[in-house]
């Protein structure tokens, strides 16, 4: 009679049952277990999988300064996965947006994440993307720190991959994640996590629905973000090393600073101790990076991290370059600086790994949600057609051009980015009504630094015969959160919000379907990862799906595709060793 083990579901403990029956007939014959070649003793999947984001890192920073980096940052180009033409398919550049692509394997079109904050229509009001307004959650502080709002990832069309690892496989999986930002570390987390930490008001925060941790807790107390009040952020290399001149052209640095090389994180002037304004130069400074990596360093320590039979997930994203780079811009000795000392971090985290998790145990890839423009300003010396978009003249334009048409005052609810929401009624009156239309549109137009106008169903109903910016739109375009109108503006020129008559309070952004904001770097390191440069063109979803081909799980939805060119064949990174049966019997 066969045994009743033989009919157990395809699962590993049923493979590992037959084997073991398999090797007692062995036994029995005479064939002894050591007689037969040692399996290679390589996990089937990681331990650990790790996620970096850097904030704002534009694609060809890895080009430009690789050769003043030493530690973490040379170290996934040199021994990892380096693809080198990796970029954002759609418009909407922004935070939110790109963590969830990362996250997910899903573009905007999909996941719903279509910007930091849109416009809720049935509200009437703007609502960040992170936002929750079911009763009982609240964010919660650390340290007795009291926090604003309540956070969560339900807005998120789809799951994360962190959410699937855990779901499809035994459940133990450890889910945790740290930003500056709430929409990078709940994004990356999804809708449940065991950490999901951000930094507000000069606190560490969490949300009810991820629940605290007491290493969150210690480290808060014992290294404050007020205690690194009255540090000074210098130059890490000799002048010389920096390619760009002491001023940013165009730069608007934080409060309390100029333009100059050192910067004192001192708060107001006179400040005798920590305020907001510390708070701000604190998450434009090195120092910020340092305590994320310190909390992703306790992490591991606390939670014990790759150790257990499941794989877990950190990840980590590093806000402090997309501040410095909308303040001093990506032609600055403060990009260039802020990334020598990242790539110190970095390499501090990767040596932790390598002692707790193990060499080859883990797997990494770094990102970035965006990239940036150069500031206009700046550019504008090149000669090149370069400047300010302001949208509130947009709208001013749009609100005239009806005038004679007697629609309702004012006919805009709200511009945000390159999105424009009308009124309830307004846009299904001028749809059916082209001569009106046809005057908004010629009004926008109208407005320097404006390339073209699209209707929301142009790009609901885009297709592959479209222009390159008319897709990229529509990557980004999902129905009841999207406008109704789209501006594309020229390349170059800045989407200002800023309203009319007051001084921008940034030197520059993004969000505009350009390579400048698309292009960003996609490393791999580790486990499964085979090393070298690759140049097909990649988007960062496509992250998602390869961390789930080396984990053995499926996604739910995904627009990104598995980066087999990078992974080891499965006899080096996934053996399964089949046993060796016994002879047959002599009749």
């Amino acid at each position: 009679m066969v045994p009743s083990t033989f009919f157990l579901p395809h699962t590993p403990f049923r493979r590992a049952t037959i084997a073991a029956a398999f090797l007692s007939i062995a036994f029995v014959r005479g064939v002894a277990p050591s007689d037969r070649a040692a399996a290679p003793k390589v996990p089937a999947a990681p331990k650990l999988v790790v996620l970096l984001v850097v904030d704002q890192m534009r694609g060809d920073y890895v080009d430009k300064f690789l050769g003043q980096w030493t530690a973490g940052l040379k170290r996934l180009v040199e021994e990892g996965a380096w693809f080198r033409d990796a970029a954002y398919p759609y418009a909407a550049t922004e935070t939110c947006v790109g963590h969830a692509t990362i996250s997910t394997g899903a573009f905007p079109a999909t996941h719903g994440m279509v910007a930091n904050a849109w416009w809720d229509r049935q509200d009437k009001n703007m609502v960040t993307c992170t936002e929750d307004p079911h009763p009982g959650v609240k964010n919660i502080g650390y340290a007795g720190a009291t926090a604003k709002g309540a956070d969560t990832a339900w807005r998120m069309a789809v799951p994360s991959f962190a959410e699937e690892l855990k779901f499809q496989t035994s459940g133990g999986t450890r889910i945790v994640t740290f930003s500056l930002k709430a929409r990078a570390a709940i994004t990356m987390a999804g809708h449940r996590a065991t950490a999901a930490t951000w930094f507000d008001g000069g606190a560490w925060v969490t949300s009810s629905a991820y629940g605290t941790q007491p290493f969150v807790e210690e480290q808060a107390k014992s290294h404050p973000a007020k205690a690194d009040f009255g540090k000074t952020w210098s130059l890490a290399l000799p002048a010389g090393a920096y390619w760009y001149g002491e001023k940013s052209l165009g730069a608007v640095p934080p409060a309390g600073w100029d333009l100059l090389f050192p910067h004192l994180l001192g708060g107001k002037t006179g400040a005798g101790g920590a305020d907001d304004t510390f708070y701000g130069q604190w998450a434009s400074s090195p120092y910020a990076d340092t305590a994320l990596t310190e909390l992703a360093e306790k992490a591991v320590d606390a939670l014990d991290l790759g150790k257990t039979s499941g794989t877990d997930f950190l990840a980590v994203s590093y806000s402090s370059v997309d501040y410095v780079g909308h303040e001093f811009g990506p032609r600055s000795r403060e990009i260039q600086d802020i990334l020598v000392r990242l790539d110190q971090d970095l390499g501090k985290l990767f040596r932790h790994l390598d002692r707790k998790v193990g060499r080859g145990n883990y797997v990494v890839a770094l990102s970035a949600d965006h990239g940036a423009g150069p500031i206009p300003e700046d550019m504008q010396t090149t000669g090149a057609d370069a400047g300010v978009l302001h949208l509130p003249e947009v709208q001013e334009r749009i609100e005239k051009a009806l005038e004679p048409f007697s629609y309702q005052k004012p006919a805009v609810a709200q511009t945000r980015g390159s999105d424009v929401y009308f009124a309830p009624g307004v846009y299904d009156k001028l749809r059916q009504d082209p001569v009106a239309f046809n005057s908004v549109r010629d009004a926008v137009l109208a407005q320097p630094g404006v390339a073209a106008v699209y209707r929301a169903e142009e790009l609901r109903d885009c297709s592959a015969r479209e222009s390159p910016a008319q897709r990229a739109m529509a990557y980004s375009y999902f129905p009841g959160r999207s406008g109704d109108l789209f501006i594309l503006p020229k390349p170059y020129w800045l989407m200002d919000g800023t309203p009319l008559g007051t001084r921008r309070s940034y030197g520059t952004g993004h969000g505009e379907p350009y390579n400048y904001n698309q292009h960003v770097p996609v490393l791999l390191m580790g486990f499964g990862i085979q090393p070298g440069q690759y140049f097909q063109p990649i988007t960062p979803a496509d992250i998602a799906p390869t961390f789930a081909a080396l984990c053995g799980i499926t996604l739910a939805s995904r627009d990104g595709h598995v980066l087999g060119e990078a992974l080891k064949k499965p006899s080096a990174s996934r053996p399964s060793p089949k046993p060796t049966l016994p002879a047959a019997p002599s009749p």
